[in-house]
């Protein structure tokens, strides 16, 4: 039986639940059409619409396209030609606005997407990590047993990712690439996972303004 796993608002990631139970939480309202999802086979994290046949659930709903609007009556050709043109204008600036407003914030949203969704692939491997640990005793690298060359966790979102023990703080963790070319806001800067075991605990950072960032990983 495949699991599943989903991404809240805040990046933290939620699972596994059963294809059933994934279901029940979207009639709940809990996770919506644009919530990322993944299980075992998928490449990537994709939003849970992309997946409504395979979970029974209905598509969502297309847009109500407006009804055309009669021209006014008793007006003559010239009159209905200026007040289209007057509308015209009117809906030309308004949609300047519109653009300078929610250009910069669709792009934000874009940017903010992405990398949550490296921060959630990094995240993947912090099981690895704390079995090591109990296991060994001590940090994880690259070349130890069950682990690979940093390269060759390259993904969707990711170029890298190294694991061992960070200086400053000497805990164990990950430190991930980011993979958004184009996005220089982005690309090439680091994620870093670290784990507390004291307390049980996983602490992300990044070099990534906050803004783009998820809350829990702001510093």
């Amino acid at each position: 039986m495949n699991h599943w796993y989903y991404a809240d608002a805040g990046g933290h990631r939620h699972g596994p639940v059963t294809a059933d139970g994934l279901r029940a939480l979207a009639m709940r309202g809990t996770v919506g059409p644009q919530t990322l999802v993944w299980r075992e086979g998928e490449a990537q994290w994709r939003p849970l619409h992309d997946f409504a046949t395979t979970l029974g659930l209905p598509p969502p709903m297309p847009a109500t396209p407006a009804a055309p609007q009669p021209a006014p009556r008793g007006l003559s050709g010239c009159a209905i030609a200026a007040l289209v043109g007057v509308a015209g204008v009117v809906l030309l600036g308004v949609l300047g606005i519109l653009a300078a407003i929610a250009l910069p914030a669709y792009n934000d949203y874009v940017l903010r997407s992405q990398a949550t969704q490296a921060i959630l692939e990094a995240g993947m491997h912090k099981g690895a990590v704390v079995a090591f640990m109990e296991a060994n005793g001590r940090c994880p690298g690259n070349d130890d047993e069950g682990f690979e060359s940093a390269g060759s966790y390259a993904g969707a979102h990711l170029a890298s990712i190294r694991f061992g023990q960070f200086e400053e703080s000497t805990l164990c963790g990950l430190s991930a690439e980011i993979s958004a070319p184009g996005k220089d806001q982005l690309d090439g800067q680091p994620v870093w996972l670290e784990y507390n075991p004291a307390v049980d605990t996983w602490m992300c950072s990044s070099a990534v303004e906050d803004r783009y960032l998820p809350h829990d990983c702001r510093g």
